[in-house]
């Protein structure tokens, strides 16, 4: 069993950064890819990075690539989802997400998520 629970969201003005974290329990986490999703009002939840278990390959959601920076610290059981050059349409609840030997990539994969964090953006 892992739970998982996010910080660091909250309001910023577009062109603004946020640092969000999610610390994870149980003594396995070395074992999990661990990912971040959101999801928008009225919208379906939506892979955002995610970093694997094995090699910690990261992967990034086209839109954004290059403004957001996932990072693991397995000897604190935290994964971390650095936010930069925030936009309104990144307003979202923010979902940190684990996949026991998996990669976190698809929804479908994950075996355990967090209760999520608000960001919104304003303009």
């Amino acid at each position: 069993q892992v739970q998982l629970v996010e910080s660091g969201g909250g309001l910023v003005q577009a062109g603004g950064s946020l640092r969000l974290s999610c610390a994870a329990s149980g003594r396995t986490f070395s074992s999990y890819g661990m990912g971040w999703f959101r999801q928008a009002p009225g919208k379906e939840r939506e892979f955002v990075a995610s970093i694997t278990w094995r090699l910690r390959s990261v992967y990034y959601a086209e839109s954004v690539k290059g403004r957001f920076t996932i990072s693991r610290d397995d000897a604190k059981n935290t994964v971390d989802l650095q936010m930069n050059n925030l936009k309104r349409e990144d307003t979202a609840v923010y979902y940190c997400a684990a996949a026991l030997l998996g990669s976190a990539l698809r929804s479908t994969q994950i075996d355990y998520w967090g209760q999520g964090t608000q960001v919104t953006v304003s303009s």
